[in-house]
C-alpha cells in the first residue's frame, strides 16, 4: 500500500507534533509582524493608516491642511473606482509595491505618481468633478491618455498643489503636526519595558 508524502515525512507522532508546533509558531510570527506593520488598517479607508511608512508623514499633513479633507480620503483619489476587484487589485499590487520601496529604502526624496497610479487619480478627479467640468466652466472630459498624447492637459498641469501643496519632500514639512498612529505595543508590555 502507498503511503501519502505527508505520513513519509513524518512518519512518526512525535515529527507529526513538531510540524504542528513549527508551523503554529510561523503563522503565529508573521501574524505579529503584520500587527506590528499595521497591515490591518490597510483594508480601510482610513487617510491615518497611509502614515504607516513615516515618509507619507508630509503628504498626511498637506492632505489634512487642504480643502479635499472635508470630502475626500486618500483611497477617494488613489484608488480606483469602476468595480470592486479592480479596486482590490489595484490597492492590494500598488501596496505591495509601497512596502517593497519602503522595506528596501529605495523610495525617492519627492514620492510622485507611477503612470498607472497617475491614470488613477486623473480618472478620479474626472468622476467627482464630472459636473464643474461638463457645466460649469465646460472644459469638457479628457482622459490621461489623451494628456499623455499631448491632445490636452492632465488635471495637475494647472492645480498642481492639489491637495499636496506642490512638491513635497522629507524635509519640506519638518514641523508637520499630524496625528501618528497608536503604537501596536500592547499595554502591559510598555509597563515591563519600564
Amino acid at each position: 500500500m502507498r503511503q501519502s508524502l505527508i505520513s513519509r515525512l513524518f512518519s512518526s507522532r512525535g515529527c507529526k507534533i513538531f510540524a504542528l508546533v513549527l508551523a503554529g509558531a510561523i503563522i503565529a510570527g508573521v501574524a505579529l509582524f503584520l500587527y506590528h506593520l499595521r497591515a490591518h488598517t490597510l483594508v480601510a479607508d482610513d487617510p491615518a493608516a497611509c502614515m504607516n511608512c513615516h515618509v507619507m508623514t508630509s503628504y498626511y499633513a498637506t492632505w489634512f491642511h487642504s480643502s479635499h479633507s472635508r470630502n475626500a480620503t486618500c483611497n477617494d483619489c488613489h484608488i480606483p473606482h469602476e468595480n470592486p476587484v479592480r479596486k482590490w487589485a489595484f490597492k492590494a499590487k500598488d501596496g505591495t509595491r509601497h512596502v517593497y520601496v519602503f522595506l528596501t529604502n529605495t523610495q525617492p526624496e519627492v514620492i510622485q505618481a507611477h503612470p498607472a497610479g497617475s491614470q488613477v487619480i486623473m480618472n478620479n478627479c474626472i468622476r467627482c468633478h464630472t459636473q464643474l467640468n461638463t457645466e460649469f466652466v465646460k472644459t469638457g472630459k479628457i482622459s490621461y491618455m489623451m494628456a499623455q498624447a499631448g491632445a490636452g492637459r492632465a488635471c495637475w498641469d494647472c492645480h498642481r498643489s492639489v491637495p499636496h501643496g506642490g512638491q513635497n519632500a522629507l524635509a519640506s514639512t519638518p514641523s508637520a503636526i499630524v496625528p501618528h498612529p497608536p503604537s501596536p505595543v500592547p499595554a502591559w508590555l510598555k509597563k515591563m519595558k519600564r
